[in-house]
């Protein structure tokens, strides 16, 4: 049994949408204090462990880069004037920007200018995480009020031998086995791509402290695609104990849920979200897993091959605010925030509550006349359908396959399939495992 784990004090900010608020406006990336200033303030809320892996460092087929951080950025016209202001919004630096400071004309700045023409009022979020550049994101209607002018640019940031900087909490239970979920903590101010999943893990993370659990849990909050793939390659002696996961994003706005399958398909992750959409009746999309994406993607790899799936509510990259300045604050709500929680709250609870067995006598089908199952089962209006499911448990008891697996295969109800394992248990015909 796990031991008890103490939460950290609250406050009356402590909410979902107030964790949003806290950390939007902080300039995040792969690497560096924004990222550290992030993750001390979940460490007001959880008991995270900070890890630090040095620039340079080789992490399977990547190196884990420089670390950047940025203070100040602005484009000045020939009057002094800041056209452009990395302090009026960090969307507006190109993130990963190399230090500049001089003066360049119009034609030359254009070459580092990053607008949204078919979204001409929002600024675009982009990175050049791995190639040295420098440049500024704007609106298109401000780009289109430039003039020919002589312009002076100033980045004042470092790009040098650092760290990446990412969080975990592992919270032990009864089973060494354990649940993984990832949230990623790279993008600047997103509030839907990036703070929703943050916020809706820490909650989930505060709930299960609360809790006995028979699964392990562990909660890791990484930069995209290095991050993962500098976790799994120092925790590669812990992946034989992930029984599933999930990788959460996308959770504040008011689309509808979407959960991508992880690379099995027919894991019993896959099962329970889609047994927990059903039994909360939210509608949902469901999507077979795709090489591209979120971090599920490091997590499935083929040498991997975990079972964590993606659950999102809409898509990344089908709303229009998406990497945009349009994924602000009021974006998200805290009510499409709390109904995140709960489903991540009831995938934790199906997880926890469903069942495998073995079958005791698999040499061919048992007698259940003999054991008084049929006597059992009575003149219960569902006998058949009982009887039946008696059968499917009994083929399907392997140890692979979880009741919820089993009501999926047979297409009979998730309650008449536990019904007849809790029979069978009865009778000594199978154990739980």
């Amino acid at each position: 049994m796990s031991t008890a784990i103490k939460l950290k004090s609250t406050t009356s900010e402590n909410s979902l949408f107030a964790l949003c608020e806290r950390l939007f406006p902080i300039c995040r990336s792969i690497t560096g204090n924004g990222v550290r200033q992030t993750l001390s303030i979940l460490q007001e809320y959880i008991d995270l462990q900070v890890h630090e892996v040095k620039s340079g460092e080789k992490v399977l087929d990547w190196t884990v880069p420089k670390e950047w951080n940025i203070r100040e950025a602005w484009i000045k016209n020939s009057k002094g004037e800041k056209i452009i202001d990395f302090a009026d919004n960090n969307l507006h630096l190109l993130n990963y920007s190399i230090p500049v400071h001089g003066k360049i004309d119009l034609a030359s700045l254009k070459d580092h200018l990053y607008t949204l023409p078919e979204q001409p009022d929002l600024i675009p979020y982009r990175t050049s995480y791995y190639k040295e550049n420098w440049g500024f994101c704007l609106t298109h209607n401000q780009y289109q009020q430039l003039e020919e002018d002589t312009y002076e640019v100033y980045i004042d940031s470092t790009l040098e031998p650092g760290h990446l900087t990412y969080g975990e909490l592992y919270i032990p239970g009864e089973r060494q086995e354990e649940i993984l979920f990832s949230a990623h903590i790279c993008h600047p101010s997103l509030a839907n791509d990036n703070l929703s999943g943050v916020s809706v893990l820490t909650h989930l993370a505060r709930y299960l402290l609360t809790r006995r659990n028979r699964f392990s849990y562990r909660f890791v909050f990484i930069p995209g695609t290095i991050g993962s793939i500098t976790w799994l390659a120092k925790n590669q002696s812990k992946l034989k104990n992930i029984r599933g996961g999930l990788v959460a994003s996308l959770l504040g706005d008011a689309g509808d849920f979407t959960y991508k399958k992880s690379r099995r398909g027919t894991s019993e992750m896959d099962f329970v979200v889609q047994y927990v959409f059903t039994k909360l009746g939210v509608p949902f999309k469901l999507q077979n897993f795709i090489p591209y994406g979120y971090d599920e993607r490091q997590f499935c790899a083929p040498a991997f091959n975990l079972p964590i799936g993606n659950l999102t509510r809409s898509q990344f990259g089908t709303y229009p605010e998406y990497h945009t300045s349009g994924d602000n604050l009021q974006l998200i709500r805290p009510e499409y925030l709390e109904g995140a929680l709960e489903v991540y709250r009831e995938v934790v609870h199906t997880f926890e509550h469903n069942v495998f067995y073995k079958n005791l006598y698999p040499q061919g089908e048992p007698q259940l006349g003999k054991r008084g199952l049929y006597e059992a089962i009575g003149g219960n209006s569902e006998a058949k359908q009982l009887q039946m499911a008696m059968l499917w448990i009994l083929n399907y008891s392997d140890g692979e396959h979880s009741l919820m697996h089993i009501a999926k295969l047979s297409g009979l109800k998730y309650r008449i399939i536990e019904q007849a394992g809790k029979l069978l248990e009865e009778k000594r015909v199978i154990e739980k495992i």
